[in-house]
């Protein structure tokens, strides 16, 4: 070949490939601007220009471009329509763009279309409670189209949770832009009992998936980090030692570490961290990892509480429902034990109850002792009711084979709690149905359930609490008390078939940090106590454990006595007496005038308090608690006690006021007059103030008595 066409051949080359490298990116919408200009609105969700980041009510939106993106939030998860572009000439390979928001392909999706045909679609990530607002990195790839017109169309058709789209950045290209990797996997063999996954707390969630043969065997949404993870979670994979298993990720950005940092190791990964948490309550229980919610299967069996609780190991946030597990031989010191139920077939595992099937109804038994047995909602579609068994005292579950035992009913049916009752000698479940209905139902076996009667309580929903308990100094009257998540309760009788209330519904709780709580079943006749365990829901002043491995906590144990009053008959709420065994130094306050000047709480600076004490109001107008930097406040002439924005009915009894107070890291639980009131209260507690005050204003009031326990951890 002649050396001069070569060269003029190369020049070409060069020259071409230098327009091709020329080839800039070319942006179809950046949502810089206060309105759309040429984009037509249709519906209210737009909104009538870009939102300027993160709209009322929504979580925080990140991960856009600018100032400016496309969000549907606009009036809330309901609003909907839709947003279409001008017509554009397709002159690039690629058109990548950022997105976010719900998951739903057909009501939820930015679109291309040509021809008025929908050629391209993509969704945002999220389609259950918790996710993030994220937006993240993808692209289409659209060769087959060069030179033809197209329109961008951006729709919101959807309602409810996750209603809503976010989009910004849609820009041509002729190189792929980086973003997101499909169906990501990695092989290994495990030869540890934990696999160990990167969480990134608020980072958008990832589909992981563990195969083995072909078959999925675990599947989660987990906050997989992509960089330096703020905790670890620990997957235990004993039954799949020496199998060689594939992990897969649905969707990872390019330079993402998060599957290649997955590890295996026998012991819990960073392990002498836990409970030593600048955030971690002291005293009041919380999972190791991960969100915790409801407490679930409240039972006692040799010698040994169980809590199992809502539980999402591999997130900061709610999603991946398990039953977490922990026991106790004084509802104070707990042993964490591995998840007792994990998701299958029929869906994730949300709350419900555990009991002592000391008749072998069930047919479970497999040894001398009785099985122990759970009832749980697996919230598939539909939501359905299961069971479970354990012959180890807990230790390990069986999923019974014939489940569901009650197949789906109306809505969102979940949530059973069961009793046994005596006289028919039968179990009694208790089932929220939707907005404030329950349901009564029978088994003799705890597989066949027969409906008795149905039943509404205003006000209240969700979690249903249905028990026995005896009317203090009545030897021989008892009574049912039934109550929701709220704790809106009312008490009355039951004759195996229907119950019939005797009281109006009245709250159990003034506080903040009260939800979903259970009533502890099988506990010994010689003890004879109603204990119950509330999720300490922390929603108010977020966050409250931003930064920590875990989220949420469970409020302190309590127990219930019925009293009957001149208003008719009431709950009394008092903390457990085994709290005791935290007390330290005892600071006894002698009995003495209170007035506005006086501190008699000077000098005493600790972290984890309890306080007990009984005041005189006199001629105060206000009784004043300042508890490390959280005011308590008594106003004597309205007779009602406020902490936090939140206030109660507190009368005087014979002339004086009682209480008993414990302060945590996030809260301070409010106990006052043997029980009348119970409030507890949610509130971050700064690190460094320490201090204590009480004083009374425009009068004097008096000490008749108060002592002040500084506390111990629970976890040391």
């Amino acid at each position: 070949m002649n050396p001069a066409r070569l060269t003029l051949i190369s020049l070409a080359t060069l020259m071409t490939s230098a327009v091709i490298q020329a080839a800039d990116p070319i942006i179809i919408a950046d949502f810089e601007a206060e309105n759309y200009g040429a984009w037509k609105v249709d519906g209210t969700a737009f909104g009538t220009g870009p939102a300027q980041g993160t709209l009322k009510g929504q979580m925080n939106v990140e991960g856009f471009r600018g100032k400016g993106l496309v969000n549907s939030f606009n009036g809330g998860d309901d609003s909907t329509g839709r947003l279409t572009s001008p017509q554009f000439k397709i002159e690039r390979k690629f058109i990548g763009f950022l997105i976010g928001g719900g998951k739903n392909t057909e009501k939820l999706a930015l679109q291309l279309l040509i021809d008025g045909q929908v050629v391209r679609s993509a969704t945002g990530p999220n389609d259950q409670p918790g996710g993030s607002e994220t937006l993240s990195q993808e692209s289409w790839e659209v060769s087959e189209y060069l030179g033809k017109d197209a329109v961008i169309r951006i729709v919101d058709d959807a309602k409810g949770g996750w209603g809503h789209i976010n989009v910004d950045q849609i820009v041509q290209a002729d190189t792929k832009p980086k973003g997101l990797v499909s169906n990501a996997e990695r092989q290994l063999t495990i030869n540890a009992r934990y696999l160990h996954l990167p969480i990134k707390s608020g980072a958008r969630k990832r589909v992981v998936t563990l195969i083995v043969n072909g078959q999925a065997v675990v599947r989660n949404d987990v906050e997989l980090a992509d960089g330096t993870p703020d905790w670890w979670a620990s997957m235990d994979t004993a039954t799949l030692r020496g199998k060689t298993v594939t992990i897969q990720v649905d969707k990872i950005p390019d330079d993402s570490i998060g599957l290649s940092s997955i590890d295996q190791s026998d012991l819990i990964k960073d392990a002498g961290d836990l409970y030593h948490e600048a955030r971690r309550p002291q005293f009041h229980y919380t999972s190791p990892r991960g969100w915790l919610n409801d407490p679930n299967g409240l039972v006692f069996f040799k010698g040994e509480y169980h809590l199992f609780y809502q539980h999402n190991p591999y997130g900061w946030n709610w999603g991946n429902m398990h039953w977490g597990h922990a026991v106790s031989k004084d509802l104070v010191h707990w042993s964490e034990l591995s998840e007792g139920l994990y998701p299958d077939q029929h869906g994730t595992m949300f709350s419900g109850s555990a009991v002592v099937d000391w008749n072998n109804t069930a047919k479970f038994q497999a040894g001398k002792e009785p099985a122990l047995v759970a009832m749980f909602t697996a919230a598939g579609k539909p939501f359905t009711q299961g069971l479970a068994y354990s012959n180890d005292r807990g230790r390990t579950w069986t999923k019974y084979e014939g489940n569901p035992v009650l197949q789906h009913i109306v809505a969102e049916n979940r949530d059973p709690k069961v009793v046994w009752y005596a006289p028919e000698n039968k179990w009694v479940m208790s089932l929220y149905l939707d907005h404030s209905d329950y349901a009564l139902f029978s088994s003799p076996d705890l597989k066949q359930w027969k409906r008795l009667s149905d039943f509404t309580l205003p006000g209240d929903s969700e979690c249903p609490n249905f028990f026995q308990i005896p009317l203090e100094g009545s030897k021989r009257s008892e009574r049912w008390i039934f109550f929701g998540a709220n704790g809106v309760y009312v008490a009355g009788t039951f004759d195996g078939t229907t119950f019939k209330p005797e009281t109006k519904p009245q709250p159990l709780q003034h506080g903040n940090a009260w939800y979903a709580s259970q009533v502890y079943s099988d506990v010994p006749t010689s003890d004879g106590r109603c204990i119950l365990v509330p999720w300490g829901r922390m929603t108010e002043n977020k966050p409250f454990h931003q930064g920590m491995p875990f989220n949420q906590m469970m409020g302190l144990p309590v127990e219930l006595t019925l009293y009957s009053t001149d208003g008719g008959l009431s709950l009394r709420a008092n903390p457990i007496r085994e709290l005791t065994s935290l007390r330290g130094a005892r600071h006894v306050i002698k009995s003495q005038p209170l007035g506005a000047d006086q501190n008699p709480l000077e000098g005493i600076h600790a972290e984890l308090l309890e306080i007990e004490t009984t005041l005189t109001p006199g001629s105060a107008k206000e009784i004043a608690f300042d508890l490390r930097g959280i005011p308590v406040t008594y106003n004597v002439a309205e007779k009602k006690l406020s902490c936090l924005g939140h206030t109660a009915s507190f009368e005087a009894i014979e002339g004086k006021i009682s209480l008993h107070l414990f302060i945590d890291r996030t809260s301070v639980d409010i106990f006052g007059n043997q029980g009348r009131l119970y409030m507890p209260m949610g509130i971050a507690l700064s690190a460094e103030n320490h201090s204590m005050k009480l004083s009374a204003k425009e009068g004097e009031a008096h000490i008749d008595s108060m002592t002040v326990y500084e506390l111990k951890s629970a976890w040391k």
